[in-house]
């Protein structure tokens, strides 16, 4: 078999950055430089990095974040009460492998979006499957689609997600339909994939805002007691770029 067979072969077996990387090498006469098992690992090793890199590519852009945000990029000079080794833990995203939670608190503008995208941006980095969204607008998604029977068919999808981002959590009012919504998404994600919220709204006045004590308490019991809570404070971080 003659290279330009082999480069086909390869091609057609959908092993394109090898196929790649053995006609550089033959261009470039390198082939006799390694031995056929160091020569065999580097293809090997091109072709994976290359899978890897599209995999993670494809974690981020279907997460749908707001903005690329990243850990290393995050402000700790700013005195909004984040603390810096605190965060580094949850950084390591320990708390996906145990199922936990973590709540963002804070006035608009302190970085908690960010924050919780830098988390989620890193978990796709490490292969997790995310997914970040508005709450009020994932749930007006699920009441229509209660409507039209896909319901429970969007629930098991979110539940594919190894990490569930909420952001602006409580800034839409909460009706009936909306509270069950909200109850499905923290049951069945209780105890086996984790979710992220952030909300202006301080833990104190969730129970008032979701409504109806007996869902309230559910949910709370569900999300809080399992949650690492981070309260910010301070001026909004908008205003230093002005």
């Amino acid at each position: 078999m003659n290279n330009n067979q082999t480069i086909e072969k390869l091609q057609q077996m959908r092993l394109g950055a090898m196929a790649s990387l053995h006609q550089q090498h033959i261009k470039d006469n390198r082939i006799e430089s390694v031995t056929a098992d160091e020569y065999l690992a580097l293809l090997t090793d091109h072709e994976w990095e290359l899978r890897q890199n599209r995999k993670i590519e494809r974690l981020i852009k279907q997460a749908s974040f707001r903005e690329k945000a990243s850990l290393a990029e995050v402000n700790y000079t700013h005195n909004r009460s984040l603390d810096k080794n605190m965060f580094a833990r949850l950084g390591t995203l320990d708390f996906i492998k145990r199922k936990e939670n973590i709540i963002l608190v804070g006035a608009s503008g302190v970085g908690k979006s960010y924050l919780a995208q830098a988390l989620g941006y890193q978990a796709c980095l490490m292969e997790n499957k995310v997914l970040y969204t508005n709450t009020a607008r994932l749930f007006n998604s699920l009441k229509l689609c209660k409507m039209d029977g896909t319901y429970l068919k969007e629930l098991k999808k979110l539940m594919k997600c190894d990490l569930l981002i909420l952001d602006d959590f409580g800034l839409q009012s909460f009706d009936n339909v909306a509270r069950e919504v909200l109850m499905d998404i923290i049951e069945e994600r209780y105890n086996e994939k984790s979710i992220i919220i952030s909300s202006q709204i301080p833990v104190s006045a969730w129970y008032e805002i979701i409504g109806e004590g007996t869902i309230a308490d559910a949910v709370l019991d569900r999300i809080v007691n399992s949650s690492h809570r981070i309260e910010l404070d301070g001026e909004s971080l908008r205003k230093q770029t002005l």
